[in-house]
């Protein structure tokens, strides 16, 4: 009989998330969840935060899938020249070597689930950036408006 093995998982709530924005100019945060520092496997997952009018860089990744999962907002999405809108509830898969951006078209932030599998360099190109924090909305929007820690 061979024994099985008990795994305990990696929680982390908002407060536990790493923010950055890669770019001085970039008009999107992402907030890394699990990566490869944390997670001991090759992907990146964070929450990625788009001001009104804000977008990726037109991008794309040699061998790693991103799917992004619209958590609140409304956007459009960018692929390979051709573009759809996006809104909560909305997932969007992109395959290797697909270039595109995401775009909010919002009056409000955009909000999306981000996964890149394998993580193909994007954890360190995101930690590469300007440190920051989420605010009072971002806390709100993730659920977690008790998180947020008062001076």
């Amino acid at each position: 009989m061979q024994a099985t093995r008990c795994v305990i998982p990696v929680i982390k709530s908002p407060k536990d998330y790493q923010v950055y924005r890669i770019s001085p100019h970039d008009t999107n945060r992402l907030a890394i969840i699990f990566d490869s520092t944390n997670a001991n496997t090759s992907l990146t997952c964070c929450v990625e935060i788009f001001d009104p009018g804000g977008q990726t860089p037109p991008n794309r990744h040699q061998w790693a899938v991103e799917m992004f999962f619209v958590l609140k907002g409304e956007g459009i999405a960018m692929c390979d020249g051709k573009k759809v809108p996006i809104k909560a509830g909305d997932s969007l898969l992109v395959p290797p070597t697909g270039t595109h951006l995401i775009k909010n078209t919002g009056n409000t932030r955009l909000y999306t689930l981000t996964i890149m599998v394998p993580n193909e360099d994007f954890a360190e190109l995101i930690r590469s950036g300007t440190p920051l924090e989420l605010d009072a909305e971002d806390m709100t929007v993730l659920g977690r408006s008790d998180a947020l820690i008062s001076c």
